[in-house]
C-alpha cells in the first residue's frame, strides 16, 4: 500500500508540473533548447533499459520513484525557473542556463555509462546542481558546494560551470579530490600546482602510496617535482629524497619503515649491500626475512599497522621473492640433473628453517618438484632431531601458511608436515586452512584450498577438509553470508565430485561448460576450421624445442608453410590450422613482434584460435595471456603461475579447459599432448579427457626416462583442475 500511495503522490505531482508548465510561455527562439533537455531526459530514461517515463534502478520502488521524480519533475521545474526568473534577463543568458541543465543530464548519463558515478548519486547531483545554478544567478560562487561534494559529483559540476566566479578555486579543490582518489597519479599531474599550499601535503600522500615513484622523481633535483620533493619536511619524503642520492637505493626501500623509525639505520643495511666484500646475497636475504616477519606481525596486530614498504614495486615482498629466485631457487633448479645433493643444494646451505620456508613460498611458481622436496627435507633436518612444524609456523607468525600447505600438498609433503606436530595442532591448522576463505578481496585462498584437495591422497585428511568446508557453509548460511555460502557450497560440490563413488557430475551440478569432454564442433568456427595458436619465445629453450616441434608434423598428414615470422601448419585431412610464431631473438624483442604480427594476421583473416598452447617458461606466460584470444576452449600451459594467472585466463576465456602442471612445463610432455589433440581433431573424434589421460599415462609409464615419467605425473587434466573449476563455477554463480 505504501508503494501505491507513493506512486499516486508522484503521478499527481508530475501531472501538476505539466499543468503549471502549460502556463509558462516559452518563446520560439528558446524552444529548441528546451527540446534538447527533453531529449536528454528521454535518453536517461532509456538508459535503464526501457523508455517508459520511469527511472527504474532496481526492485526498491521508493528509490525508483525518487530517481524518476528528480529526472522529470525537478528538471522540468528548473526549466520553468529559468524562464520565469527576472535575474536571468536576456535571451542569451537564459539559453546559457538551459545549457547547464542539458549538460548535467548528459554528463551524468555518460559518467554512469563509464561507471564513474552511481545512479544512486543522481538526486545529490541534482541538489548540488540546483544550489549552484540558483547561487550563480544571484552572483554567488560554487566553491563551497564543490568543496563539500563527493568527487564524482564535484567533477561533473566543475566542468559544467566553467564560467562561475569560483571556477579557478574549484579546479584546485577538484585536483585535491582527484589526488585522494588517484594517489598514484599525483607526481604525474602536480606540476601546475607546485606553488600551491597543498602541494606539500599531496607529496607526502604520494610517498606513502608509492615511495619508489617518489624516488624516481626525486632523482631529478632541478625539475619542479624534484624541487618540491626536496623542500618537503615530511619525515618519509625526506628519507626517500635522501635515498635518491644514495647508490643502489632500491636495495634500501624494503626497509623504509625501519629507516624512518631508526630501527634500521642505513649503515646497518649498507654492510649487506656494499660491504667490505661487496654485496652479501645471503646476509641481505636473511635481513629481508627478519623484516618480513616483523612487518607481518605489525600487519596482523590488533592495530592493523600496514608498513608502507611492504607492498608494491620494489617493496619488501617483491624484493624478497626476487632474491629468493635469484640466489637460491634458480641455482638449485639449474642443477636438477646433479645427483650429488651436496653439490646441487649448496646454495641453500646457509639458510635457517624460517629462511627456507620463505624461499619455498616465494618460489611457488618457479621451484621444481625435486628442488622443493629437497628444500623441504633440508628444512626439517635443520629443525633438529624432533622437528615441529607448528613451532616453525609460530616463528613466522603463520605468514603465508595457507600457501605453504598448498605447496606441501601439491608436492606430497603435507602428510609429513602434519605428522611433525601433535594431532590436535594439525587438526587446528587444517581448520584454519579452510576458514575465512570469504574474507579476502579475491579468491586466492579458496583456489589454493581447491588446488590442494586434488593433491591429497590421505582419505582421512580429505574427510577432515570436507567436513570443515561443510561446517563453514552451514555457518555462512546461518549468518546470511552469501559470499561465504557460495564459496563453501561450491567447494563442497567440487570435493564430493573428486570421489567417483559420489557420482557428482560438476558440469550439471555447477551449470558450467563440460570439463569432461569437447566435441569437434565445440572447437570449429563457422567455416568448420579448428584454429590453434602456439606461442614460442626466443630464449635458448624455445630455440632448442622449436625444430622438434616443426618436425613432428609428418608431410603425409600436414602441409607446413614457413613465413617470415611464423609457421602455418594445415592438416591434409580434416580442417585443422596451426599457427606458431618463430622463436626469434628475444634480446631484440623479435619474438614479441612476431606474435603481434601473427595476431594481426589472424584477426584480419577472421581466424579465431580455439586452442592455445604456451611453449615457454612460466615467466613468459603473462605475454601469452596478454595476446590470448577470447574464444579459446583448450589452453595448454606449463605451470599456470598461480591464482593470478589462472584467474586472468578464465576472465579472457571463461569456457577454457585448462591443462597445466604443478611444475615447470617441458617440451617432451607438451608435444605428446599436442599430438594427441591434433589426431583427435583430424579424425573428428570428440576429446574425452579421461581417455586421453589414460592413453598418455600408459605411454609415459613405458618411457625409459624417470624424469619424464615424474614430469607427466605433475600434469593436471581439465576435470581434475579443481582450482580452475572453482573459479569458473564461482564466476557463473555470481553472474
Amino acid at each position: 500500500m505504501r508503494y501505491i500511495f507513493l506512486l499516486s503522490l508522484f503521478i499527481s505531482c508530475y501531472t501538476a508540473v505539466f499543468a503549471s508548465a502549460d502556463t509558462v510561455l516559452i518563446p520560439l527562439q528558446r524552444r529548441y533548447f528546451h527540446d534538447k533537455i527533453d531529449k536528454q531526459q528521454q535518453q536517461c530514461d532509456k538508459a535503464d533499459g526501457k523508455e517508459d517515463n520511469y527511472f527504474r534502478l532496481g526492485t526498491n520502488e521508493e528509490i525508483n520513484l525518487r530517481l524518476t521524480d528528480v529526472l522529470f519533475r525537478k528538471i522540468d521545474a528548473l526549466q520553468e525557473w529559468v524562464e520565469t526568473n527576472d535575474s536571468i534577463s536576456n535571451n542569451n543568458e537564459k539559453i546559457r542556463y538551459l545549457s547547464y541543465i542539458e549538460n548535467v543530464l548528459k554528463d551524468f548519463r555518460i559518467a554512469w555509462k563509464k561507471k564513474e558515478i552511481s545512479p544512486l548519486d543522481f538526486p545529490l547531483l541534482e541538489d548540488n546542481f540546483e544550489t549552484i545554478i540558483r547561487n550563480q544567478a544571484a552572483g554567488g560562487t560554487m566553491t563551497p558546494i564543490i568543496d563539500a561534494a563527493p568527487y564524482p559529483i564535484a567533477s561533473i559540476l566543475t566542468e559544467i560551470f566553467f564560467d562561475n566566479p569560483g571556477y579557478a578555486d574549484s579546479k584546485k579543490i577538484m585536483y585535491k579530490k582527484y589526488c585522494i582518489v588517484n594517489p598514484d597519479k599525483i607526481l604525474q599531474t602536480i606540476r601546475p600546482y607546485v606553488d600551491e599550499p597543498f602541494a606539500d601535503t599531496l607529496i607526502a600522500l604520494a610517498a606513502r602510496r608509492n615511495p619508489v615513484q617518489l624516488y624516481t622523481y626525486a632523482q631529478s633535483n632541478n625539475s619542479p617535482e624534484g624541487i618540491l620533493i626536496h623542500r618537503n619536511t615530511d619525515s618519509m619524503v625526506m628519507a626517500v629524497a635522501k635515498l635518491s642520492q644514495t647508490p643502489d637505493a632500491l636495495f634500501y626501500f624494503p626497509f623504509l619503515d625501519d629507516i624512518l623509525s631508526g630501527k634500521q639505520p642505513i649503515d646497518s643495511i649498507k654492510k649487506y649491500v656494499d660491504g667490505p666484500k661487496g654485496y652479501d646475497s645471503v646476509g641481505y636475504f636473511k635481513l629481508l626475512v627478519r623484516t618480513e616477519i616483523d612487518y607481518y606481525t605489525r600487519l596482523t596486530s590488533i592495530k592493523r599497522d600496514t608498513p608502507v614498504a611492504m607492498f608494491g614495486a620494489n617493496g619488501l615482498r617483491e624484493t624478497l621473492k626476487g632474491k629468493a629466485l635469484e640466489h637460491f631457487i634458480r641455482p638449485i633448479n639449474d642443477l636438477h640433473e646433479q645427483s650429488n645433493l651436496a653439490i646441487r643444494m649448496r646454495a641453500i646451505d646457509p639458510l635457517s628453517p624460517e629462511e627456507l620456508y620463505y624461499m619455498m613460498v616465494m618460489g611457488e611458481n618457479d621451484i621444481f618438484t625435486s628442488s622443493f622436496k629437497h628444500s623441504f627435507n633440508r628444512m626439517l633436518q635443520k629443525m633438529g632431531g624432533n622437528p615441529r612444524g607448528d613451532s616453525l609456523l609460530m616463528k613466522v607468525n603463520f605468514d603465508y601458511f595457507k600457501k605453504f600447505i598448498k605447496l606441501t600438498a601439491n608436492y606430497n609433503k603435507l602428510d609429513t608436515f602434519l605428522r611433525s606436530m601433535p594431532a590436535a595442532n594439525s587438526e587446528t591448522l587444517m581448520r584454519a586452512f579452510v576458514n575465512n576463505l570469504d574474507k579476502g578481496t579475491d579468491l586466492e585462498d579458496a583456489t589454493d584450498v581447491a588446488d590442494s584437495y586434488s593433491s591429497i591422497n590421505d582419505k582421512k585428511l580429505q574427510v577432515n577438509i570436507l567436513n570443515n568446508v561443510i561446517r563453514n557453509e552451514e555457518q555462512s548460511i546461518a549468518n546470511n553470508n552469501n559470499r561465504g555460502a557460495v564459496i563453501y557450497g561450491l567447494l563442497k560440490q567440487i570435493f564430493l565430485s573428486a570421489d567417483s563413488a559420489n557420482k557428482v557430475n560438476l558440469t550439471e551440478t555447477l551449470g558450467i561448460p563440460s570439463i569432461y569432454e569437447l566435441k569437434n564442433s565445440d572447437l570449429a568456427d563457422d567455416s568448420g576450421r579448428i584454429i590453434q595458436q602456439v606461442f614460442f619465445y626466443g630464449d635458448d629453450d624455445g630455440k632448442q624445442h622449436f625444430p622438434a616441434f616443426i618436425n613432428s608434423f609428418a608431410s603425409r598428414e600436414w602441409k607446413v608453410t614457413q613465413k617470415k615470422e611464423w609457421y602455418e601448419i594445415r592438416s591434409v585431412k580434416g580442417n585443422v590450422w596451426i599457427f606458431a610464431n618463430r622463436p626469434l631473438e628475444n634480446d631484440k624483442n623479435l619474438d614479441d613482434s612476431a606474435q603481434v604480427h601473427l595476431n594481426k594476421y589472424l584477426e584480419s583473416n577472421d581466424m579465431k584460435p580455439t586452442v592455445v598452447i604456451h611453449r615457454g617458461h612460466s615467466y613468459w606466460l603473462p605475454g601469452t595471456i596478454d595476446r590470448m584470444p577470447g574464444d579459446a576452449k583448450i589452453v595448454v600451459l606449463g605451470s599456470c603461475g598461480g591464482y593470478k594467472n589462472l584467474n586472468t585466463i578464465l576472465e579472457i576465456c571463461p569456457d577454457a579447459n585448462i591443462i597445466s602442471t604443478k611444475e615447470i612445463g617441458t617440451g617432451s610432455i607438451t608435444q605428446p599432448i599436442q599430438n594427441y589433440l591434433n589426431q583427435s581433431m583430424i579424425s573428428g573424434n570428440k576429446i574425452v579427457w579421461k581417455d586421453m589421460w589414460n592413453t598418455l599415462t600408459k605411454s609415459f609409464s613405458k618411457d625409459p626416462s624417470r624424469e619424464k615419467r615424474d614430469s607427466w605425473d605433475d600434469y593436471i587434466p581439465p576435470y581434475k583442475n579443481l582450482a580452475a573449476i572453482f573459479i569458473k563455477a564461482y564466476n557463473k554463480k555470481m553472474e
